[in-house]
């Protein structure tokens, strides 16, 4: 993925993906006029973000609500399924923990249709991971992702006694505690009491730079039509932290 692409990739992209996902709930890109119901005044009332600002803003406000507990549960109702039935814009594109404590369409508040969510061991990346982040912002214009890491991840505590005591992890565990190697390194050079969450805000920052600096995503973060933000959420508080980029 570091190769030249094409000018139009993200027209191919757009067009190629969405004809090979048509068959697929919730994969079609094929826009087709809204129905006639109220879910056009719930779309209206609720513009979807366009900026990575606006983006962003609207991710900060419901993790706001998920923290005080004034949940709106917005884009959850049959209306609002009937109306991305045909159509998805997803205004975010979130990499977090699998860990079950961290939903991100719980902690952030948000519906259906709002997120592109993809979920891996410690927010690993690879191949496949990459593309799926790539999807939203080159397809369909999806202006931010976020980077999710979080408090006492279990993924990363495994990789991190296995790396320390040099005992492989079981199976296909192993491949998650190699991608954590970076950050395992940069946890260890820096020292402290807890070298677990060290380690996990590492991954964090490191994967972050490196959607940031993509050879796809890059331009698109360069004129200022995507952000990527690293952030941390504690499972204590239910607070989201953002550990940098965040769109000005």
């Amino acid at each position: 993925m570091d190769g030249k692409r094409p000018l139009d990739r993200r027209a191919v992209l757009a067009g190629g993906l969405a004809g090979a996902t048509v068959a697929v709930t919730g994969c079609s890109a094929t826009r087709t006029a809204a129905p006639e119901s109220s879910a056009s005044a719930t779309a209206l009332a609720r513009a979807r973000p366009s900026t990575p600002a606006a983006a962003f803003a609207r991710l900060v406000e419901g993790n706001q609500r998920w923290v005080s507990g004034d949940l709106h549960h917005p884009d959850r109702d049959p209306n609002r399924r009937q109306l991305v039935a045909q159509l998805q814009e997803p205004f975010g594109s979130i990499l977090s923990c699998i860990d079950s404590r961290v939903p991100p369409e719980l902690l952030f508040d948000t519906g259906l249709g709002d997120l592109y969510v993809m979920r891996t061991g410690g927010q690993t990346l690879g191949p496949v991971v990459t593309g799926s982040v790539e999807y939203g912002p080159m397809t369909s214009g999806t202006p931010l992702v976020v980077v999710l890491g979080h408090q006492r991840c279990g993924a990363v505590k495994a990789a991190y006694t296995a790396l320390r005591d040099g005992t492989p992890l079981p199976g296909n565990l192993q491949a998650i505690a190699l991608a954590l190697k970076p950050a395992y390194e940069q946890a260890v050079r820096k020292g402290g009491t807890d070298p677990v969450e060290t380690m996990t805000r590492a991954q964090v920052t490191l994967a972050s730079t490196a959607l940031r600096s993509n050879a796809d995503l890059a331009p698109l973060v360069k004129k200022g039509a995507l952000a990527v933000v690293g952030a941390y959420y504690s499972l204590d508080t239910g607070k989201v932290e953002v550990l940098d980029g965040a769109p000005s």
